[in-house]
């Protein structure tokens, strides 16, 4: 039978396996953000708390890097298992931590295996996924990426609540084990194939580059004037881990891979400031506030099943082109709010666009990257892709943060006039993603 939809009998458990391991990374990292006031109190490590996210995102650049390189030159069987595995035992680290520093270390290897599992998987759809399903496939890794951020807090806080915030960290490892005994068929069938392997391909520099950005990252998030240098070092250090021409903003591959951070800028440079401005500007209490977000997860959520449904009936450049002026009216929609003091409901229902602008573009630039890479550098363009995402979104929080501190009376109509710019600059770059391959 041909591999025709994702849960055809070939593909069924690659399929379930996948979407399990990136809905349970993307669990762990937003439960953690509900139990970490617990955590830190309990391991008397207050002072480390910026710290346990800070290293977390730092350590998978490093973990996506190092994960596609090996992609590209043995395949993504091994990557995968190891990543798996190193993910696992930080989860246990954490779940059994005594002490802060103990808890950070598992932290930090969470992020190095769940950064290596997201760019492995990405290279196991381009080996074993037939590229009419790609936008499927991918559409429903971003589901699984959003779903959490309903559930995660609350499914975090009731069994920190009623049992331990230790078994938040364990738990998640037991299941991980499962997702991985769905994949290992695929696994084994990659390894047994007689796919070519590339023991050439690009690697050299690239995980001490790897670093120098993972430490940019976390530069940024100290605020002040360390963002402008930690977003040099980002600048220069990033640009043997992209495709030639990213900066330039390259027409095909190049265009692709920036445009992913330029969304991630937009939408999470925004995002992180919502609720703040219901909460201090309409007194609004926090769960009320918050909503918001849960807004745009639902609508991102329903903009992926969207592409997904429409498959190549919608040609990808159509797709992100309708998908980032759908972020420009969502993004601008919060500057109006804050500058004339909407109704909340006016920000509610702009996120709703932007959460559906994220869901439409996010699958199917993963879709445009596989389709520019061979399997000699498909590891390295999804690690690109990914690395772009994160840079992207933490530059842009911290410049924003800048800004709202800098204009303290009017903070909120700085940081949203930032990310509303970012925005529309994304607009030329959506219009450069596609072109002749070479």
């Amino acid at each position: 039978m041909p591999r025709s939809a994702l849960l055809s009998p070939q593909l069924r458990w690659t399929t379930i396996g996948s979407i399990a391991l990136i809905f349970l990374g993307a669990f762990e990292s937003l439960a953690v953000t509900t139990i970490m006031p617990t955590v830190s109190k309990e391991l008397d490590g207050e002072q480390y708390y910026s710290l346990a996210f800070s290293a977390t995102l730092a350590a998978s650049i490093i973990g996506t890097v190092v994960a596609g390189g090996w992609a590209d030159r043995r395949g993504p069987s091994r990557p995968l298992i190891v990543a798996m595995a190193v993910f696992i035992v930080g989860l246990i680290l954490s779940g059994t931590a005594t002490s802060m520093i103990v808890f950070v270390v598992g932290r930090f290897l969470q992020g190095l295996g769940s950064g290596g599992i997201i760019v492995a998987l990405y290279v196991v759809v381009g080996r074993l996924y037939p590229p009419a399903l790609h936008p499927k496939i991918f559409g429903a890794f971003a589901a699984a990426w959003v779903l959490p951020s309903m559930i995660g807090p609350p499914v975090a806080g009731v069994v920190a609540d009623t049992i331990s915030w230790h078994w938040v960290f364990l738990g998640v490892g037991v299941l991980v084990v499962l997702a991985a005994a769905f994949i290992a068929p695929a696994l084994r069938q990659l390894r047994g194939m007689t796919t070519e392997q590339h023991p050439d391909a690009r690697i050299g520099w690239t995980p001490v580059w790897a670093v120098i950005v993972a430490a940019g990252v976390v530069g940024v998030s100290f605020g002040g004037f360390f963002v402008v240098i930690a977003f040099v070092i980002i600048l220069i250090a990033a640009r043997p881990l992209l495709p030639p021409g990213t900066i330039r903003v390259r027409r095909g591959l190049p265009s692709t891979v920036l445009l992913r951070g330029a969304f991630a800028a937009a939408f999470f440079g925004t995002e992180v400031y919502l609720p703040y401005l219901l909460h201090d500007k309409y007194d609004l209490p926090s769960w009320a506030a918050g909503l918001i977000l849960t807004v745009g997860a639902v609508s991102w959520a329903l903009g992926s099943e969207i592409q997904s449904r429409m498959g190549e009936r919608m040609s990808h450049d159509n797709t992100v082109r309708i998908g980032a002026a759908v972020l420009v009216l969502g993004v601008a929609t919060q500057l109006v709010t804050a500058l004339f003091m909407f109704s909340p409901i006016v920000a509610a229902a702009g996120w709703f666009f932007a959460g559906a602008g994220m869901g439409l573009v996010y699958p199917r630039i993963s879709t445009l990257v596989l389709s520019y890479s061979t399997e000699r550098n498909q590891g390295f363009n999804s690690a690109a892709m990914s690395i772009s995402d994160n840079v992207g979104g933490a530059t842009a929080i911290a410049f924003a943060g800048l800004l709202f501190t800098t204009f303290a009376a009017d903070g909120f109509v700085a940081a949203l006039a930032l990310t509303s710019v970012l925005a529309v600059l994304a607009v030329p770059v959506a219009f450069r993603v596609r072109a002749e391959r070479g």
